[in-house]
């Protein structure tokens, strides 16, 4: 069986995997400081890229699972650390994506 988690859980176990690494103690290797965190997260979605770069399948959904995954974390740390309640804030951006036009005649005129 399958254990599901919400996002605040999720968050309070990549907290507990951090902490037994002792990422959060002071002249840690790896400090977890929004900073680090925000250039880990855009390394990790590059390596995503990676998977499609040359195809439009990845040859190993396997190692595309584990890449996302490394994303998705790296994402809870940085809202976490920066003290954003990532549930709340996608709920709010998806209520004002409803209201929002996608319109391609709309972003040509934007230039967009």
């Amino acid at each position: 069986m399958r254990l599901m988690m919400d996002i605040q859980q999720l968050t309070n176990e990549m907290n507990r995997f951090v902490t037994s690494k002792g990422w959060y103690e002071e002249n840690s290797p790896r400090p977890q400081t929004a900073r680090n965190l925000a250039i880990s997260l855009a390394l990790e979605a590059a390596e995503v890229l990676e998977h499609y770069q040359w195809r439009e399948q990845p040859n190993s959904n396997e190692e595309l699972r584990g890449e996302l995954a490394d994303v998705a974390l790296y994402l809870l740390q940085l809202a976490s650390v920066s003290g954003i309640d990532l549930e709340a804030a996608i709920l709010e951006k998806l209520q004002q994506n409803y209201h929002r036009t996608w319109d391609e005649s709309t972003t040509k005129e934007e230039g967009i």
